[in-house]
């Protein structure tokens, strides 16, 4: 498969990702509680359905394509980050698993605080 087919497949599964987690954002909008309920909901769907067809669709370049990097994608990287971290596990490799948990968790909440900084000094 050539590589602009490829990118192709990735990028019709990212528009519909985009536009799943964009419409769950919306469902969820009114919700009168602090909870991201939205945001959770994309999380842990996104885990299930990254466990279901990394094993589901091995071996299918396409469907992986569409499906995982493409619709998964764009939904939700959270679930790469599941899925990551599970591999992480089942190879026994537990302070990597976590030391990448740690690590993505304080940093990217360092990033996120440093990245307001910056916005409100620009």
């Amino acid at each position: 498969m050539e590589a602009f087919t490829k990118i192709i497949y990735v990028a019709i599964g990212g528009a519909f990702g985009a536009a799943a987690r964009y419409g769950l954002s919306l469902f969820f909008a009114n919700t009168l509680t602090p909870f991201p309920f939205a945001t959770f909901l994309i999380n842990i769907t996104g885990s299930f359905l990254i466990g279901f067809a990394v094993t589901r669709f091995e071996g299918n370049e396409t469907l992986r394509l569409l499906l995982i990097t493409g619709f998964l994608g764009a939904y939700t990287t959270f679930s790469t980050f599941e899925f990551e971290t599970f591999s992480l596990t089942q190879t026994k490799q537990l302070a990597v698993a976590f030391a990448y948990v740690s690590l993505s968790f304080a940093i990217g909440l360092i990033g996120v605080f440093a990245g307001v900084w910056l916005g409100k000094k620009v």
